[in-house]
């Protein structure tokens, strides 16, 4: 929908990407310092990658308990409940397998050998984290990694701020991978445009979002090559093989779920996908596509009627 109205936006760098808030020309600009304020928060205390973050402090001291607070244990059961619902194609223990295909290494990457695999598959497990209250342990050899969630938990804790607020007319877009639209009688809805991973002069299809996110996972960005083939950075926890599909988009209620659905759904061939979103869109009210290695595209029963373009 075009809209006459007024707004103001500001772009901040945050988890590794282009954060960008744009809301009703209305408010005064002070309150972008209080909105990003919120997500370099929970990037100082639940980014993995935060040196001394509560997931940090995890990661250092497995094998122990670590007290961390009642946000960190909420957050992990329910991430432990998603992966349940996408039967275990999401884990956030998978760390040791994206260590042993080398996407922190520079040069000399290579395709590990069947043994090794089965080694750091043996380290990955969502379902050995323990929870006890506010204090969480995970074994010895294994490592959460939130690049998969942080970002989308973040986008949901400011879109939560913003309607305490009063802010009712607002997008925010987390470096492409996770949008949010807010909205109110004036402006019923946002426009968002799909680009093909792969060819980004490519536009699938442009979709009309009404307080709803939308999320996507690729391997565009992030990849390795080894002996002319390319090798992304989402690895399925149940094979230790990175999936070959090109891109999968959601469209939830909130970004921590479509994000959590899009990385677990990746690692799905379309027959799995369709089934399994079957599910997800009864209990979680998500709508979606993947598009395979060859560019074919299928979408989930409803995902079309958000196509206007």
């Amino acid at each position: 929908m075009a809209s006459s109205l007024l707004y103001k936006a500001q772009t901040r760098w945050l988890f590794h990407a282009h954060i960008k808030l744009k809301l009703s020309a209305f408010w005064d600009e002070s309150v972008f310092d209080e909105l990003f304020a919120v997500m370099e928060s929970v990037n100082e205390r639940y980014n993995s990658y935060s040196e001394g973050s509560f997931i940090d402090q995890i990661n250092r001291q497995a094998g122990s308990f670590v007290n961390t607070d009642a946000t960190t244990a909420t957050l992990l059961k329910h991430l432990n409940d998603l992966s349940d619902d996408l039967a275990g194609e999401y884990d956030i223990t998978v760390m040791p397998l994206i260590r042993l295909w080398g996407f922190y290494k520079t040069s000399a990457w290579r395709i590990p050998s069947d043994d090794e695999i089965r080694a750091a598959l043996s380290q990955v497990g969502y379902r050995r984290i323990q929870i006890e209250d506010t204090k969480v342990a995970i074994e010895k050899g294994q490592e959460i990694i939130t690049g998969s969630f942080v970002k989308a938990f973040a986008v949901d804790q400011v879109t939560k701020l913003m309607r305490t607020t009063g802010i009712t007319d607002a997008i925010i877009n987390a470096g492409g991978s996770s949008i949010c639209a807010i909205n109110n009688d004036s402006h019923p809805h946002w426009q968002v445009e799909v680009n093909d991973a792969e060819d980004e002069d490519n536009t699938l299809f442009l979709l009309q979002l009404a307080n709803e996110c939308y999320s996507t996972s690729s391997n565009e960005n992030t990849f390795l090559e080894i002996e002319g083939k390319r090798y992304g950075h989402i690895i399925s926890p149940k094979t230790g093989y990175p999936s070959e599909n090109r891109q999968v988009g959601i469209i939830s209620q909130d970004a921590l779920t479509g994000d959590v659905l899009s990385t677990g759904l990746f690692n799905c061939d379309k027959e799995t996908f369709l089934r399994r979103m079957e599910f997800l869109s009864d209990k979680y009210g998500v709508e979606g596509f993947l598009m395979d290695k060859n560019g074919d595209t299928i979408f989930s029963r409803n995902f079309e009627k958000y196509i206007i373009r």
